[in-house]
């Protein structure tokens, strides 16, 4: 980020902080690319003998909380429930039996996700709090406690705080994948390496991506309603990009499975209600690259159905950006850190189409930045 720059809002600096946001946070957890386990000591000490997590999370970072459930069963392999911390109060003994409860929560404040932190250790469940305060309630209470360092947020839409759950989740996974056995020394290392890169790459891409993503805003401003797709961990990143427009710019948006569309979303497609589609992969990965062939068919039948498709892409997929009217490039990366490049783009969609259309972007109406009360 450019230092003398003065930004017109503090949702768009903090976009530009996030590569920052992120080396602070992989600073604490993996400082010079190797992970420190003694910062996750107290987590594998909350969840020694289980297998079984339960991530309550609102919001944004319920979101994350989607994600990490990907990756910690994928990686990890543990058995990962997600719940809406404002619905786990009233179904938490119909959860997993005897879980580990992470709470995720960018002020450590939120007050459906407090309660259910509480309500898991009075049922003697441990417990863990990912959280951008370190001094927060949840930090304090929570048997572990893991700081995202995505300093201050002033912004409502969350960015940074989002991008640096994601960093904390993925570095975590590597940690309990290591210490459960699933995963070599030389394979942690490796991802942490990626990871490393991943800084740089973003502050090679941002302005490219503002000049290219407030144009593509100035054709899509109109629209009365988006469909934002997604397969896997890409799902997690539609629902966050759809609640990003919505809280930005009030314009309604839904985030689905990209296999869904044609069981019934697809009747809602039209000029005036685009697709945004996740189409990206990593080519290292088989599974990556089945579900991005799945995902280029649907754009195939969506281009010849005439749909408006804005494609979030890997660089140098030309397939892709041919079958979209509007398309973006991220670096290639390793399939769960695209999640962290991808989100970018759909933060800057959110933004440009609300400050396009007149909303004080910074502070919505009707929302606060931590839910304090129920």
């Amino acid at each position: 980020m450019q230092a003398t720059r003065t930004f017109a809002h503090a949702m768009l600096r903090e976009i530009y902080e996030q590569p920052e946001a992120l080396r602070a946070t992989m600073a604490r957890y993996a400082p010079g690319g190797t992970l420190d386990t003694s910062v996750f000591a107290p987590v594998a000490e909350a969840l020694r003998g289980r297998q079984r997590v339960v991530i309550a999370a609102s919001g944004s970072s319920r979101h994350a909380g989607l994600a990490g459930e990907i990756m910690l069963e994928d990686y990890a392999g543990f058995a990962v429930d997600v719940e809406y911390s404002s619905e786990y109060m009233y179904r938490s003994t119909h959860t997993l039996h005897d879980p580990g409860v992470m709470v995720i929560s960018q002020s450590g404040e939120t007050a459906d996700t407090l309660a259910s932190l509480r309500e898991a250790k009075a049922r003697g469940l441990a417990t863990v709090a990912i959280v951008n305060d370190p001094d927060s309630t949840m930090a304090r209470e929570a048997d572990a406690s893991l700081p995202t360092m995505a300093g201050k947020e002033v912004a409502v839409p969350a960015t940074k705080s989002f991008t640096t759950q994601l960093t904390v989740l993925y570095l975590l996974t590597l940690f309990l994948a290591r210490i459960g056995g699933r995963m070599t020394a030389q394979a942690v290392g490796s991802h942490c390496e990626q990871l490393q890169r991943l800084p740089h790459l973003l502050e090679e891409k941002l302005e490219e991506w503002e000049r290219r993503i407030s144009a593509i805003a100035e054709r899509l401003r109109e629209a009365r309603t988006f469909l934002y797709l997604g397969r896997a961990i890409h799902y997690a990143i539609a629902r966050e990009g759809a609640l990003k427009l919505k809280e930005s710019a009030y314009v309604q948006a839904e985030g689905l499975p990209a296999g869904e569309l044609k069981h019934g979303p697809n009747a809602l497609v039209s000029p005036e209600a685009p697709l945004v589609m996740l189409a990206t992969r990593d080519q290292d990965d088989p599974d990556s690259a089945l579900r991005y062939e799945k995902t280029l068919q649907l754009m195939r039948d969506m281009h010849t159905q005439g749909a408006e498709v804005f494609a979030v892409h890997v660089e140098g997929d030309d397939e892709a950006a041919q079958l979209s009217r509007y398309s973006v490039a991220v670096p290639a990366a390793d399939e769960f850190l695209l999640p962290m490049l991808e989100v970018v783009p759909l933060q800057m969609l959110a933004y440009f189409i609300a400050v396009q259309r007149g909303v004080n972007v910074d502070a919505p109406r009707n929302l606060v930045k931590a839910v304090v009360r129920e």
